[in-house]
């Protein structure tokens, strides 16, 4: 089938067994699936089956593994449990299991729910994190789904169903007004799931709204999509294809850049025709691909792979730029490396490359206080260390400001490291403790405040709005 000619059509644990790949699982890869879908999101679609994923490499194929559940993902005694319920063997209550398992999987990591939702007129606001002064996320409730979900997904929660951790807005009414009172925000970013799973009217719905007079200091519009790798269908050959073009194209004529956010976590993902051809319809709009994923175990550890992946896409006219660390949520055990081995996978790859992909950040930590990106592992004084600085930052003085860490062989996450050089604490810790101190100790700390992200090292009350 030319893969031009795919109209969508999701496969999920309900319908997987309909797909002709079915059957190409052994009865133990079949449970595997059936068992870890019961925790964890689980959709896939034919162009992903049948144009991506090489089933004579299974389960070893990248795209296998980044798409379909495996048992390792849960520890032994909860995917044991989970058989013996679905078999029958034990007469436990099967919501209960899951709940605890989700809970267990720190699922909403980086301070999200508590830390990241701003509030206007003393109200929070639905569906928008505001965790760095110049971007506010916006999470439209028509997109949060995906065309096929990624088993590493750090917001797997947005689609099993824990309705009291989702993000999502109805419409863009309080986005519109939340901006007009902040005008320090330049970038709107566009996320989910995937807002690209709605059809070009949906979408015009939440966009056409940024282009008003009254939000001129809006410079960027940011849409994360990971429809360039799974349904590059629908910038091509999907009916309303030619419409979402023109959404583009009006964004752009409007004075705005629109930057397409293309989750690419696998060389694999951009080598059929049509994934190409979407990347150039969408940069013939006056649009910009930039190119951003996660190192994940079993999937993406390659260092000429994630340089294969950077050289494509800058012949394309997208831009590489960001290799991320794997968020320390769901199973993340399957998935993370050692910050050691991502260091050294970004070192390599990015010696592969000329001056045009430089432009890729990394390997970068979106951690609670903000990005944190691994420079470098040096020694000074002599001691081991890895030298750090922060990408991004609630406190915009923490920006570009290096700082050292302990070296640890097996830390895998920001809060695993320890400071260097005797220090108790990193500069930003101190930071955010002396002013949580000199909040509590002020006689202006009123309860009746506005709790509210500050885009500061600390959620203080303060209003903002």
């Amino acid at each position: 089938m030319d893969n031009h000619d795919y109209r969508f059509k999701p496969y999920t644990r309900n319908s997987i067994k309909s797909a002709p790949q079915w059957k190409l699982l052994t009865p133990s890869q079949q449970e595997s699936v059936l068992a870890v879908s019961r925790v964890l999101p689980f959709r896939v679609n034919a162009y992903v089956l049948d144009e991506l994923i090489d089933w004579s490499n299974i389960p070893d194929d990248p795209i296998f593994r980044l798409t379909f559940p495996h048992r390792e993902m849960l520890r032994t005694e909860e995917y044991e449990l989970l058989c013996n319920i679905e078999s029958g063997r034990s007469a436990g209550s099967e919501g209960e299991l899951i709940k605890r398992i989700r809970m267990n999987m720190n699922p909403h990591p980086a301070g999200q729910l508590t830390h990241n939702v701003p509030y206007l007129y003393g109200q929070p606001i639905k569906g928008l994190q505001h965790k760095y002064r110049e971007t506010v996320l916006f999470f439209p409730s028509a997109g949060q789904t995906c065309h096929a979900y990624c088993t590493f997904c750090f917001r797997w929660p947005q689609f099993v169903g824990m309705n009291e951790l989702k993000f999502d807005a109805k419409d863009a009414r309080a986005l519109v007004d939340y901006l007009k009172v902040h005008k320090e925000v330049t970038d709107v970013l566009i996320t989910g799931g995937d807002p690209m799973i709605m059809n070009a009217r949906s979408l015009a719905g939440y966009i056409e709204p940024l282009l008003s007079a009254d939000l001129s200091h809006i410079q960027n519009i940011r849409i994360g999509t990971k429809s360039v790798a799974y349904w590059p269908q629908r910038f091509v050959s999907d009916p309303d294809a030619d419409d979402v073009m023109r959404l583009f194209e009006k964004v752009v004529a409007s004075g705005k850049n629109l930057a397409v956010m293309g989750h690419y976590n696998h060389p694999a993902e951009l080598r059929p025709a049509i994934a190409q051809q979407a990347v150039r319809n969408i940069i013939a709009t006056g649009a910009t691909v930039r190119m951003q994923a996660p190192l994940i175990r079993h999937i993406n550890e390659d260092p000429a792979g994630w340089a294969e992946l950077w050289t494509a896409g800058v012949k394309l006219g997208a831009t590489p730029y960001y290799m991320f660390v794997e968020r320390d949520t769901g199973p993340r055990s399957y998935f993370e490396v050692p910050l050691v081995k991502a260091y050294e996978v970004f070192q390599q790859a990015y010696q592969q490359v000329s001056g045009l992909a430089r432009t890729v950040r990394g390997p970068s930590m979106s951690a609670h206080p903000g990005k944190v990106v691994i420079d470098g592992i040096v020694k000074l004084a002599g001691e081991k260390v890895f030298a750090l600085q922060f990408l991004q930052a609630r406190n915009p003085n923490w920006v570009r400001r290096p700082f050292y860490a302990r070296f640890d062989p097996h830390a895998t996450w920001l809060d695993q490291l320890r400071p260097a050089f005797g220090e108790s604490r990193f500069f930003f810790e101190q930071e955010a403790h002396a002013e949580v101190s000199s909040i509590i100790s002020s006689s202006a700390w009123d309860d009746s405040t506005i709790s509210s992200t500050s885009n500061s090292g600390v959620d203080k009350r303060a209003s903002v709005s």
